[in-house]
């Protein structure tokens, strides 16, 4: 009798990210530095914090060391760690850690020691020669179409609500809280809510741009507005129609086709979603659907603008492993696309820790559900491994520095 094998949820995006694995190889190591000049340069470019290293021959280094920090402990157990690190970036310094070729006692320290040092550490940590437009190239293939959007979305936010119902809030909100005060994640995400719908005011109508799993739509709802939420998860949208107000009106479709006018229109994490190239494409979706005078409360976030050339040149591990499709946003770029198209850009709010704490307390979570056997059934170690790994590369991210995540009003002149 045949047998079918059931296959492990999350595959998609594992087995999505497999055309950008790099297997170290005679020509990464002609391209990568020598091991100890990769260690001199991490040293030379830590001013604060440090790492305590143990290399694979025994010897212990400290890397930095100059001044208080963030500081970690790393056991490097194969050079071929830094060969990853050195020709592939944050995708080949993931892989190594999936291959046990090094551990750290706190990995979200490492990532914002990297995070806030990335000016100086330079290329050190990112992409270099062909394997940077090989990842590029394996980027290109996740290009946000009409096509590609739907599988990027289905791959990420499809992975199942029971999935996510297990580590997120109460509300299933999946952005950053705002204003964090020491009574809880939710908590924390309807002070976030408040702070859009302040910005918008009072519409009488409202355009949410990817309503997730559509708490903010039904908040909004509650103000008196009448909503029309969008997204392209049908595992969110089946969610939402389940669990709020049958007024809102949750449809499946892609912001390049909605036609209206709105008195407002709110947008969280979306953006990132897009791609550089669709950045236009969205900002005229905002200036097309709102009134004159309508207001958008847009939530986004962003790379460090002096950091940002270097990081859209190539792919990252979020890209490849997390977020296909995806690319963090250049503010001062994001701006201008923004006015040139008659939206004024007002009032405008960085909150970065604030995201670093939201994504503490979702790994907490997550931990504790992984721990106490919840988390549904389907998704192997593998996958459960990598979902921590983001969750922590991310919270360093931010705790560094090296991301942020805003909010800001547009206004149609």
């Amino acid at each position: 009798m045949d047998m079918q094998t059931t296959k492990p949820r999350g595959r998609e995006l594992i087995e999505g990210a497999q055309r950008f694995a790099r297997k170290p190889g005679v020509l990464a190591r002609l391209v990568a530095p020598g091991f100890g000049k990769i260690l001199d340069r991490i040293d030379a470019a830590l001013i604060t914090g440090a790492i305590s290293a143990r290399l694979p021959d025994g010897t212990q280094r400290i890397l930095g060391g100059h001044a208080p920090g963030f500081e970690c402990k790393v056991d490097l157990m194969s050079w071929n760690a830094l060969v990853r690190l050195a020709s592939n970036g944050s995708v080949g310094w993931y892989q190594a850690w999936e291959a046990g070729e090094w551990e750290c006692d706190d990995i979200v320290s490492l990532f914002a020691l990297f995070a806030q040092h990335a000016r100086r550490l330079g290329d050190t940590a990112r992409a270099k020669g062909p394997f940077r437009h090989a990842l590029k190239l394996a980027h290109l293939v996740n290009r946000n179409t009409h096509t590609g959007a739907r599988k990027n979305i289905s791959a990420h936010y499809d992975l199942g609500n029971d999935f996510y119902a297990r580590w997120l809030d109460p509300t299933m909100c999946y952005s950053s809280a705002l204003g964090w005060a020491g009574d809880g994640l939710e908590a924390a995400q309807r002070r976030k809510w408040a702070a859009l719908s302040d910005r918008v005011g009072r519409p009488a109508t409202t355009l949410e741009i990817g309503c997730g799993w559509g708490a903010l739509a039904d908040y909004l709802h509650s103000q008196g507005s009448d909503v029309t939420a969008i997204s392209l998860s049908d595992a969110q949208l089946d969610w939402a129609r389940a669990h709020h107000a049958a007024a809102i009106d949750f449809r499946k479709q892609d912001y390049r086709d909605t036609q209206g006018q709105f008195d407002a229109i709110v947008s969280v994490e979306m953006v990132e979603a897009l791609g550089r190239e669709y950045w236009p494409t969205f900002l005229d979706c905002v200036a097309r659907n709102l009134k004159p005078g309508g207001r958008a409360a847009i939530q986004y976030i962003s790379m460090r603008d002096e950091l940002f050339d270097e990081y859209a040149k190539s792919a990252d591990f979020i890209q490849a492993y997390v977020f296909p499709g995806g690319l963090l946003i250049r503010n001062s770029e994001f701006r201008q696309l923004a006015q040139e198209r008659g939206l004024a850009w007002r009032d405008q709010a960085d909150f970065g820790l604030d995201y670093a704490e939201t994504l503490k307390a979702w790994r907490e979570n997550f931990d504790a559900a992984q721990d106490d056997g919840l988390l549904p059934d389907g998704f192997d170690t593998q996958f459960c491994a990598l979902w921590r790994y983001y969750l922590m590369y991310c919270e360093g991210g931010f705790r560094g520095g090296g991301i942020d995540v805003h909010q800001v009003t547009l206004i149609k002149e």
